[in-house]
């Protein structure tokens, strides 16, 4: 990753922290744009949801024996 990249990233994280409506609407017109850039991330997202799910499951199981 570029320092570019990292510094980019920092910015990000900050607005996300400081002003998480503005960090909001900046993601949904990038999204917009630029649809692409997102497809990989939500198929991820989708994997990490399936996952926790199953953990859930799993941890459900073990309080109730």
């Amino acid at each position: 990753m570029s320092n570019l990249d990292k510094s980019i990233g920092k910015i990000l994280l900050d607005l996300q922290k400081d002003d998480p409506d503005s960090f909001k609407k900046l993601m949904e017109r990038a999204q917009e744009e630029n649809p692409g850039l997102f497809e990989d991330v939500d198929s991820e997202n989708k994997e990490i949801d399936e996952y926790n799910s199953k953990v859930d499951e799993y941890n459900r199981k073990v309080d109730e024996e």
